[in-house]
C-alpha cells in the first residue's frame, strides 16, 4: 500500500496540492501543525475541510516554536500592503518568516513515514511549495527539497520521498489548477492576521488577491477590507 502524507496548512497551495495527488495514492493523511500561529483556528478548520474533501485522515501535531518568529507574536502589526509594494516583497516577507519551519515540519512528517513503514506502508511526503522566485524563503525552494530528500535517503528506514508538485507554478497557475480540479478555493485560508475572515490587506491576502487577478478568476474570498487600489472583477487582464 502506498500512502501520501500531505503537509497542509489549510492554505490555497497545500490544499490544491492535496487535491492534485489524491487519486494517485490508496491512503491519504493530511498533516497539520499547531505551532502557536495566529491563524491556528481558521487554518485548522480549512485543513480539516481539505481532509474531508479528499477523503483523507486528519492528523494534528502540536509543537512549540514561540520566541523565534513574529508570525507567532500577536503584538506584531501587519502592514497594509499596497499593490505597488508587491513588486518587491522581500522586506515584508522577512517579517513573517518562521525560521526553518518547513524543515521542522518535514522532520516530523519523515518520522511519521518511518512509523507507517514499520506496519508495511510506504509513504511519500507532499508539500505545497510553489515558485517564489527571488522572494523564496530558504526552506521552500527546489534546492531545499532536493537536499532534504538526500538527508532522508541516509537517515530514515523508509527513505520517504518529498514531492513538491507545484514547485514550478506561480500563484495564478495554482488557482487555475484548483479551479480545474474543482477545489473549493473559498474554503482555504491564507491570512497572516489570524482572524476568522481574511483581513484583505496583509501580504498574504494581497498575494492571494494578485493570484486571482492574474488567473482572471473571480476571487471568492470574503475579506474584511478590500484595498482601493485593487480590482478583483473577472475579465481584467492587467
Amino acid at each position: 500500500m502506498k500512502s501520501a502524507i500531505v503537509l497542509c496548512s489549510g492554505g490555497l497551495d497545500s490544499t490544491v496540492a492535496a487535491n492534485y495527488i489524491k487519486n494517485r495514492y490508496k491512503r491519504l493523511i493530511i498533516l497539520f501543525f499547531d505551532y502557536g500561529q495566529r491563524g491556528l483556528e481558521p487554518e485548522r478548520r480549512a485543513a480539516k475541510k481539505c481532509a474531508r474533501d479528499v477523503g483523507a485522515k486528519f492528523k494534528e501535531i502540536k509543537i512549540k516554536l514561540r520566541g523565534i518568529s513574529s508570525l507567532l507574536d500577536k503584538r506584531t502589526k501587519a502592514r497594509k500592503v499596497s499593490r505597488a509594494a508587491l513588486r518587491n516583497t522581500k522586506k515584508e516577507s522577512a517579517k513573517w518568516y518562521v525560521p526553518f519551519r518547513n524543515g521542522i515540519f518535514l522532520s516530523y512528517a519523515s518520522a511519521l513515514a518511518d512509523s507507517l513503514y514499520k506496519s508495511g506502508v510506504k509513504s511519500d511526503i507532499i508539500v505545497g511549495f510553489k515558485n517564489e522566485g527571488a522572494d523564496a524563503y530558504p526552506d521552500s525552494t527546489k534546492e531545499f527539497v532536493d537536499s532534504m530528500n538526500h538527508v532522508l535517503q541516509t537517515s530514515t528506514e523508509s527513505k520517504a520521498k518529498i514531492i513538491a508538485p507545484l514547485i514550478k507554478k506561480d500563484k495564478e497557475d495554482i488557482i487555475l489548477l484548483g479551479k480545474k480540479l474543482g477545489v473549493d478555493l473559498r474554503g482555504t485560508y491564507s491570512c497572516y492576521i489570524g482572524s476568522s475572515k481574511h483581513c484583505g490587506y496583509c501580504l498574504a491576502c494581497r498575494l492571494r488577491q494578485e493570484g486571482f487577478y492574474w488567473a482572471n478568476v473571480d476571487d471568492p474570498t470574503s475579506y474584511k477590507k478590500k484595498m482601493k487600489d485593487f480590482r478583483l472583477a473577472k475579465g481584467l487582464s492587467k
